[in-house]
């Protein structure tokens, strides 16, 4: 079977949707292959900044003190001062709540002991414990640069998928995207592209055209 170009597969998969009446996700899928799954070092999980962005917003919560939230004041889309943790913490039906609602953590890095002890059953198996940060920086720039971020995780599946953008985004732009999700996977695994059985790029309710 031919491969074909990310912006060919994005143009393909454009044409052959036709459009709905909300925003859909572009989607590319990962079959793997080759691999033992049970084997920690084989399982993919990581971060991908995408280039031109998500093409949605994406939410970023930070536990810290006050000085530091002063300085992302705006940035942030939640914040949980140090007063405020002992209470998130109890309410778990609320904290479940709030974590489903952020797409990533950021933590000063004196917190991460008490918010993996008191909130890592609902963080970790949704691979969104906070990120450490040093006390007294600016954390600005990381905001930033999760706001255009998608996670990558097989969860130790052969069959994955990655958010690349929005219908509403350009072909070229959302090939830029797929451009580094691929570069990405391929080069956490093992024996790259011969790991890979099958990728395919789809819409949300669209028809997934493959790609390798």
């Amino acid at each position: 079977m031919d491969e074909k170009s990310p912006l060919e597969a994005v143009q393909e998969v454009l044409k052959g949707s036709p459009e709905r009446g909300f925003k859909e996700t572009i989607e590319v899928s990962f079959n793997l292959k080759d691999l033992d799954l049970t084997l920690p070092k084989n399982r993919v999980e990581d971060e991908v900044t995408l280039p031109k962005g998500r093409g949605r917003p994406v939410k970023v919560g930070v536990f810290g003190s006050p000085e530091l939230v002063t300085k992302i004041k705006g940035t942030a889309d939640l914040t949980v001062l140090p007063d405020q943790m002992d209470t998130y913490f109890k309410d778990k039906h609320a904290s479940r709540k709030q974590v489903d609602a952020i797409d990533f953590f950021l933590a000063e890095a004196p917190y991460m002991p008490t918010i993996g002890k008191r909130l890592g059953t609902v963080l970790g198996p949704r691979g969104k414990m906070p990120k450490p940060i040093p006390p007294g920086t600016d954390p600005t720039p990381t905001i930033q640069s999760l706001k255009r971020t998608v996670r990558v995780r097989n969860k130790g599946k052969k069959t994955f998928h990655v958010p690349v953008g929005t219908r509403d985004m350009s072909p070229e732009d959302l090939a830029q995207n797929l451009q580094a999700v691929l570069d990405r996977v391929v080069g956490k695994l093992e024996r790259g592209r011969n790991n890979i059985g099958s990728v395919y790029l789809k819409t949300t309710m669209g028809k997934s055209v493959r790609i390798w």
